[in-house]
Parts: structure tokens; sequence; C-alpha cells
């Protein structure tokens, strides 16, 4: 049975595990989920590693949501090098699903957002897993999460 890796943070100001964990129980069986929540998006990278090699994760999602001042867009660049480089370390997936506080104009939206995004990125993990044929159909298609897609460029 595969391991789904859930790392989220009590930082955030929307449950995005929560809405992440609903998707995934929509998908099928054949996986497990586990979650793992810690205080701040720069204990993400360390979260998403110890799933893999602590609880034998076969991919994780990164979810956080930093506010919008220029320090917490410095703290989401700084965990986003630590996932990568835990990517690189175990030689797993790690998703990173991140919505700054700023990408919506208010409340409402930004909740909306953040769920939607958590989803439609669980869709993604599901897929590398179990249905990669998916994600190479959908190549070239400017599909984007969250909010509507860009579309591919046509000539």
């Amino acid at each position: 049975m595969k391991l789904i890796g859930i790392a989220d943070t009590t930082f955030a100001r929307v449950d995005m595990g929560g809405a992440a964990i609903e998707e995934l129980k929509t998908m099928g069986t054949g996986f497990k989920v586990l979650r793992y929540t810690v205080p701040g998006i720069k204990d993400l990278p360390v979260a998403s590693k110890k799933l893999i090699e602590e609880e034998g994760c076969n991919i994780v999602m990164a979810l956080g949501m930093p506010g919008p001042q220029d320090k917490d867009k410095q703290c989401a660049h700084q965990a986003s090098i630590g996932l990568i480089q835990a990517q690189l370390m175990t030689n797993h997936h790690i998703i990173e699903v991140f919505v700054h506080e700023d990408e919506a104009p208010d409340a409402k939206t930004l909740d909306w957002l953040a769920k939607q995004r958590a989803r439609e990125h669980a869709r993604n993990a599901y897929n590398l897993l179990f249905r990669k044929e998916q994600l190479a159909r959908n190549a070239g298609k400017g599909l984007r999460q969250g909010y509507e897609d860009a579309g591919p460029i046509r000539e």
C-alpha cells in the first residue's frame, strides 16, 4: 500500500491539509494518508523528509500559507529551497503547495483559493503515484492550481 504524506502548518489561516485529505478520499483506494503538522513554513522541509524517511511515504504534499510581508516571502523562498533539497536527498516528490496571503483580494477568496489549490495538488500527487500518463496527457496545457488555467500558447 502506498503512503501519501501531508505536511502542513499551524501558521496557515486555512486548513489546507484537511482540504487535501478530503480530496484524496475521493480518489480511490490503494493508499493511506499520513499527516504531520508543524508550526511554520520553514518547518515543512524536515517534516516532509521525516515523512519519507521515517514513515515510508511515497510522496508528500507540503502545504503552507506565507503572509504578505517581505519577511514572509523570504521565509517562503527559504522553505521552497529546503523542499527542493529534501526532494533531492530522498529521491521522492514533495509537492509544494503555497498560497500567499496577498494572492487574493479578500478573506473569502483566500479561503477558496487555499482549499482549491490543495485539492488540485492532491490530484497531482495521486496522479504522480498511480496515473503518470494523465500528467503526460496534460503537458503543455498551461494548467494552474487554484485560479483559472492559463491555457496553452497557440500560434
